[in-house]
């Protein structure tokens, strides 16, 4: 044991028992395996007085009869609860409130700093539960990592003559990696680095790591974007081994493979995307048929066409499992030879595709429909605007016959939307938010994007086609077993979250029904949300109706798509973007071919892989949006803008900006007129001598006062 290690505590004033008590119980939190005795204990804690060691006999009597400690022999102790040991998961917390949470469920356990055993957030650790004292929480003491979370660290290189130092945030690492001089790999002071830890020898304060990637100077654009990716795990480039690898593949279609292929090239086909999108996955083609009906085809990119299974590029494609859209740039899931080229369905190019073409009436009932593999040419490539240019009779360019098809879409997608709603869907549609980026990426403009009735249109064609395909595969005779397949689901709200968000909502005068059957819900939070348009709280309610939904995953196993009110739902329509629709792809061709039903086990992992992947891409993508508000907030201190509290916790409050919707903190220091205590149960601040109360959904004005691009924190005051 470590001798004299509270030495440096020594006190120049005589200790009061309380202060005696909670060194003793750390001296033996510390060092749990340790036997010790008064006089002992009395010299590791700094206590040096005849008074000080009585008092020290009497804690340890106490601690005794607590439980706390084991007398292993006359009047010497040990900590009690060796014996007990638990495996779970690590999170550690920038204020050093860490806690350990265990794989049998349950409230979490204190772990100190002192005793993490140098363990990281998220990894997997063995603890040692100690002994609970009356009327405290529990603690635990690290005693093995079994598996860290990541090894990989991102931060900002400092360099002297003698040492070198990534630093890191405090809330991901409670240390500095101590980077020795040969694995600097050429790195400069003040340079954003991607460092492995390589060891962390027990005893030493700081892990020794090597940089393994170089990202460039912290506050460039680019190095920032690739920060935030390498945050997450996520990849920044693309290795040039699978770009070359998807150079090779050919371009050419043989007659051989057009005559296996229902031939589209002649029927009027076109795309509609985002003006700067150039990775087309959908086409639509439209005609009319002889019996009076429309056939719509929905035509999909043939990206499993090029991408055969278990190669390189596939093996790289399932790994990444998503393209990932950051404010400024698309890290693509295929090589671009693949995703913007092969893949795409450019206009006025032969295409493959797999397509659903249906068989609709002027009321938009499906009347017949087949799942082809096709050949096509896209007539037209339209941007979202453009489209909605032609649907509003504004003036447009457009030759009349693609005006019509245009027309003829919008008026079927319109009723399908219709009956998707009155079917029990969820109408949410919330505001995304956009930046003007200049080309040194500095955010010149925020402004929010609302779906309109062209992104509503191809939507709609998108559901039906995704919809068309998991009901082909997954309904199927009573008695008979559904061969397995990939579904997109999405649970029922978790009751006590509805419960907390009825609450939550009666606050504003809204009323929900939480109870009876789903379609009912549903069409109470419709109905809701209607009622919330233009209001100074739809943002707000809005934003918690969505934090109060299941998240939608992939898996095997079909529970049905609860926002969409589907019973059977997939994702078929973006093999460019998305690894499970070109699972979906596969399997369905397997099955329309005969195929016999593929393992399931397998297939369910790739799917949580997936599904996991897919909320990092997300995580990512609202860090992005957050380092550009901070940055575009960044010249703006001292102004003052209206809010709304969109936050309130323990540390302080948080505010959304009306104008921009950029998000800021008051920290709790702030507000200095009282103290403020947290009530969880009404969302507030609550101070204790006024009695005012900051709540959830007031609206506020407030003074820029900081901001931290490293941290993408906005610091506000509130103006009175």
């Amino acid at each position: 044991m470590a001798k004299k290690k509270f030495k440096e505590l020594k006190p120049q004033r005589r200790l009061k028992k309380k202060e005696i008590m909670q060194r003793v119980v750390n001296i033996f939190n510390t060092y749990p395996k340790e036997l010790m005795n008064y006089k002992q204990v009395s010299a590791e804690i700094g206590v040096t007085t005849q008074v000080g060691k009585l008092l020290v006999v009497e804690i340890l009597d106490t601690l005794f009869m607590e439980g706390f400690l084991v007398e292993i022999e006359t009047g010497k102790y040990r900590l009690n609860g060796l014996g007990s040991t638990a495996e779970g998961r690590f999170e550690r917390r920038s204020n050093g409130k860490n806690s350990f949470i265990s794989d049998d469920g349950g409230s979490p356990v204190f772990v100190a700093e002192r005793n993490s055993m140098h363990a990281m957030n998220g990894d997997r650790v063995r603890v040692q539960v100690l002994a609970k004292r009356k009327g405290r929480e529990p603690e635990a003491v690290v005693i093995e990592v079994l598996q860290r979370a990541q090894n990989t660290f991102i931060g900002v290189l400092e360099i002297n003559r003698t040492y070198a130092y990534l630093i890191v945030d405090s809330k991901i690492l409670a240390n500095d990696i101590f980077i020795p001089r040969d694995k600097l790999k050429n790195g400069q002071s003040g340079q954003k680095a991607v460092v492995r830890i390589m060891e962390w020898p027990e005893r030493a304060k700081n892990p020794i790591g090597e940089v393994i990637d170089i990202l460039g100077n912290a506050g460039n654009n680019d190095t920032e974007m690739h920060a935030i990716l390498a945050d997450f795990g996520l990849p920044y480039k693309y290795p040039e081994t699978i770009e070359k690898l998807a150079k090779r593949i050919s371009a050419e279609i043989t007659q051989k493979e057009i005559a296996t292929r229902e031939d589209f090239r002649e029927t009027l086909t076109f795309t509609i995307d985002p003006k700067d999108a150039k990775d087309f996955d959908d086409a639509l083609s439209i005609k009319q048929t002889g019996n009076g009906l429309w056939e719509v085809g929905v035509h999909i990119a043939d990206v499993t066409h090029y991408v055969k299974p278990d190669t390189l590029i596939d093996r790289e494609a399932e790994q990444r499992a998503t393209s990932i859209y950051l404010v400024d740039r698309t890290i693509p899931m295929l090589p671009e030879r693949l995703s913007n080229e092969l893949c795409s369905l450019r206009p006025h190019e032969d295409k493959l595709c797999f397509s659903v073409i249906f068989e609709i009436d002027n009321a938009a009932e499906v009347k017949n429909y087949r799942i082809k593999r096709t050949i096509i040419n896209s007539n037209h490539r339209f941007s979202y605007e453009e489209a909605q240019a032609v649907i509003e009779n504004r003036e447009s360019p457009v030759p009349a016959e693609l005006k019509s098809s245009i027309l003829i879409l919008d008026k079927l997608a319109k009723q399908l939307r219709k009956k998707r709603f009155t079917g029990g869907a969820i109408k949410f549609e919330r505001a995304e938010v956009k930046f003007d980026i200049a080309p040194n990426g500095k955010p010149l403009r925020v402004f929010f994007k609302e779906a309109e009735d062209s992104n509503q249109l191809i939507e709609e064609f998108m559901l039906l086609a995704n919809k068309t395909v998991a009901e082909t595969i997954g309904k199927v005779p009573k008695g008979s077993k559904a061969k397995t397949f990939v579904y997109r689901v999405h649970d029922l709200p978790n009751p006590e979250k509805m419960e907390t968000f009825v609450e939550f909502i009666r606050r504003f005068g809204y009323k929900l029904k939480d109870k009876g059957l789903d379609s009912d819900r549903s069409k109470s939070i419709n109905s809701l949300l209607d009622q919330v348009q233009g209001k100074k709280e739809q943002n707000l309610i809005e934003t918690v109706a969505i934090r109060t939904m299941a998240k939608a995953v992939y898996t095997t196993a079909n529970i049905g798509h609860y926002g969409l009110a589907f019973k059977y739902y997939t994702h078929f329509t973006s093999p460019i973007r998305r690894y499970p629709d070109m699972m979906v792809h596969r399997l369905l061709e397997r099955y329309l071919n005969g195929g016999r039903s593929v393992p399931e086990a397998k297939t369910e992992d790739i799917c949580k892989r997936c599904s996991d992947m897919e909320q990092l891409a997300a995580s990512a993508e609202r860090a992005s949006i957050k380092y550009k508000q901070v940055e575009f907030m960044s010249d703006k201190i001292g102004m003052i803008f209206d809010g709304v509290i969109s936050g309130v916790t323990e540390w302080g409050l948080y505010i959304e900006l009306n104008e921009n919707l950029c998000e800021g903190m008051v920290p709790m220091r702030e507000l200095r007129d009282d103290f403020y205590e947290y009530d969880e149960k009404t969302y507030s601040l609550i101070g204790k001598r006024n009695r005012q109360q900051y709540r959830l959904g007031d609206p506020v004005k407030i003074k820029v006062t900081r901001t931290n691009l490293e941290r993408k924190q906005l610091d506000f005051t509130l103006i009175e």
